[in-house]
């Protein structure tokens, strides 16, 4: 199952907001949280490559986006690719008067990715998150609808 060589992957899930799933049931958990609170409009995807499954996009908890990539595809702008269709896609298909995301701010990576989005710095938050028993911070971020 390639989505759980992504969510069980330490490297993919190091700034995640869960730990790593230990198991494939927890990954297809997930997915059908996913499906289960999936709306009538499309709006997270599958990232794909040579018919594999690399990662995952789009939103989730209400305006919020995420994306999560295997190590094995970073650094090749499959991430901006997929959002900058992504992006469009949902400020036309929904009513949101603006997209947010929050990344940990460690994630340097990801941080600059949003950015480079446009997406703007709203505030920081300290220990948002405690996974495994390590603390860490958000960097919350918003990207107005276009005019």
């Amino acid at each position: 199952m390639d989505l759980y060589e992504i969510y069980s992957n330490d490297r993919a899930m190091r700034y995640w907001s869960t730990p790593p799933h230990p198991n494939p049931v927890c990954t297809q958990r997930n997915l059908d949280r996913f499906i289960e609170n999936a709306r009538d409009d499309l709006t997270y995807f599958i990232i794909e490559k040579h018919e594999r499954t690399i990662g995952t996009a789009g939103m989730h908890n209400t305006d919020e986006i995420g994306f999560l990539l295997h190590p094995d595809y970073w650094r090749q702008g499959i991430i901006t690719e997929a959002l900058e269709a992504i992006i469009p896609y949902l400020f036309e298909t929904t009513d949101h008067d603006q997209l947010t995301a929050d990344a940990d701010p460690r994630n340097e990576a990801s941080v600059r990715l949003l950015k480079s989005l446009g997406f703007q710095e709203t505030h920081r938050a300290r220990k948002t998150y405690c996974i495994d028993g390590e603390w860490s911070d958000s960097v919350y971020f918003a990207l107005p609808r276009p005019h």
